[in-house]
C-alpha cells in the first residue's frame, strides 16, 4: 500500500496566489486578515450593547463619524449610545451573515444581518431582525466604522417575557431564568 504524503502537492490549476493584490489592492492574505478585523467590529458592537459599554462603542468608530441629530464625533456617539440604552434592559445581538467588499486597501463596505433579543421597557420583550449597511475605514492601524445604517426588517413582541420565569437552577432544569441576569447592570 502506498502512503499518502502530506502535504499533498496541489495541482497548478487549484493553487491560489496569496501575494498578488487584486483590484482592491489587497492580497488574498491581506483581505483575509482585514475581513477578520472588520467582523470583530460587528461582534464588538454587539458586545458594547450587551455590556452597556459606551466607551467600547466609541472605540469602534472614526472620530469624524456622524450620528444624525446627535452630531458628529465620539461625544455625539457616547450621548446616542447612553440615550439608546436607557430604555432597555437585557439586549443580546446575534451577528449572522456578514459580507464585506473592499474598494481599496483602506476602504470597505459591508452588510451584516443581526437577530436582536431586547427587553424594551416600553414595548416588552421583543425580537428583531436587523440588517446593518456599513462603511469601514482603515485608520491608525485598525479598521473602524465610518457609518452604520440600522435597517429594521421587523420587531415582534414575544408571547412571554423570558426573564419573568422562575429560576432554572441549571442543570436541574433547562427552562427558566439563568444566572446571566445577575450580570446586568442595575437600571
Amino acid at each position: 500500500m502506498a502512503s499518502v504524503g502530506y502535504p499533498r502537492p496541489v495541482p497548478e490549476e487549484l493553487r491560489i496566489d496569496l501575494d498578488t493584490p487584486d483590484e482592491s489592492g489587497l492580497s488574498a492574505i491581506e483581505r483575509t486578515v482585514a475581513r477578520d478585523e472588520i467582523r470583530q467590529l460587528a461582534y464588538r458592537y454587539a458586545q458594547a450593547i450587551d455590556r452597556r459599554d459606551a466607551d467600547l462603542m466609541v472605540s469602534l468608530y472614526t472620530p469624524t463619524a456622524r450620528f444624525g441629530s446627535y452630531g458628529e464625533g465620539h461625544e455625539a456617539l457616547r450621548a446616542l449610545t447612553i440615550g439608546s440604552l436607557e430604555g432597555i434592559g437585557l439586549a443580546v445581538l446575534l451577528i449572522g451573515n456578514h459580507v464585506i467588499d473592499f474598494a481599496d486597501p483602506h476602504h470597505a463596505t459591508g452588510q451584516v444581518w443581526c437577530r436582536g433579543y431586547i427587553d424594551d421597557h416600553a414595548e416588552g420583550f421583543i425580537e428583531q431582525m436587523i440588517r446593518y449597511d456599513d462603511r469601514y475605514v482603515y485608520e491608525d492601524g485598525k479598521w473602524l466604522f465610518v457609518s452604520r445604517k440600522h435597517i429594521l426588517w421587523y420587531g415582534v413582541r414575544t408571547a412571554e417575557h423570558p426573564m419573568d420565569q422562575e429560576p432554572a437552577n441549571w442543570p436541574q432544569r433547562q427552562v427558566g431564568t439563568g444566572t446571566a441576569n445577575d450580570l446586568l447592570p442595575p437600571n
